[in-house]
């Protein structure tokens, strides 16, 4: 599996996407072992991974994140450990850290080696990190599915939330993030760039904002004039910088102008 995820990095001439097929054949590993660990009995794959592998974003992401929906039978740190089994079997170097001291816990994977291999690095011990998230107190709200996801010819189970609930968690992200991403942008209009477009889940956004901002901040029934407000300050400039390494077609980074942004929102341009 190891030379599978160099070839595949290999292949690529441009170093960000060097980079981001290595990751995410790792994640792919990382998702099929918590697949077997029976995991999403407990857990739901969100935000833009999920988006990702469920639904075909054409952007790459950095981290797994997750939603844990049942108490009972989570065991994480036994999870890790097969992670960190399956990983090393596997023939990757990597050294799993584990922190449940907050509400979001989390995993800390780090993989030696492997930016040398793909000469991303000269530096031997320079490692690629994959961060991993659970929300122990997830906001209400959200509806879950579950689909099979075949990936690198692996084929795993995904409990994970649905478009709008997706959507709902973007939202969120927008409005409250302190600095803004122009990878949540991104998403926010390929959203919106849907036939029909997305709508968010307003219940789970309202629960959301409710349990992060305070209760009377924000109506989620006007977040498009919450986001459109948000987007005022904001610099193109800055949010495609940020998400064009991130990119399949990295020129899809332009799309991220105000007027665009707008349009998509239904907003004024």
């Amino acid at each position: 599996m190891r030379e599978e995820a160099l070839a595949l990095a290999r292949g690529k001439a441009d170093p960000a996407q060097k980079l981001n097929v290595l990751r995410e054949y790792l994640q792919v590993c990382v998702l099929r072992s918590l697949h077997e660990c029976e995991a999403f009995l407990c857990l739901s794959f969100v935000d833009g991974t999920a988006l990702r592998f469920l639904y075909s974003l054409p952007r790459f992401s950095e981290d797994l994140d997750f939603s844990l929906e049942m108490k009972d039978g989570y065991e994480p740190i036994q999870w890790m450990e097969k992670v960190k089994r399956d990983l090393t079997a596997a023939g990757f170097n990597v050294i799993v850290s584990w922190n449940d001291r907050k509400t979001v816990h989390v995993a800390w994977l780090r993989f030696a080696e492997l930016f040398k291999a793909v000469d991303l690095s000269g530096m031997a011990n320079q490692k690629l990190s994959i961060k991993l998230e659970i929300d122990t107190r997830p906001p209400a709200g959200a509806v879950t599915v579950t689909d099979i996801v075949n990936r690198h010819n692996r084929i795993f189970a995904l409990r994970h939330h649905d478009l709008p609930s997706l959507m709902a968690g973007k939202v969120h992200a927008l409005l409250v993030r302190a600095y803004p991403k122009g990878r949540d942008w991104y998403d926010a209009l390929w959203y919106r760039a849907q036939r029909p477009p997305v709508e968010p889940n307003l219940a789970l956004l309202q629960n959301a904002l409710d349990q992060t901002e305070g209760i009377g901040k924000y109506d989620a029934t006007n977040w498009q004039e919450a986001v459109r407000t948000r987007l005022d300050g904001l610099d193109a400039k800055v949010l495609r910088d940020d998400v064009a390494p991130f990119l399949e077609h990295p020129e899809e980074a332009q799309w991220l102008e105000k007027a665009h942004l707008l349009s998509v929102l239904g907003g004024p341009s």
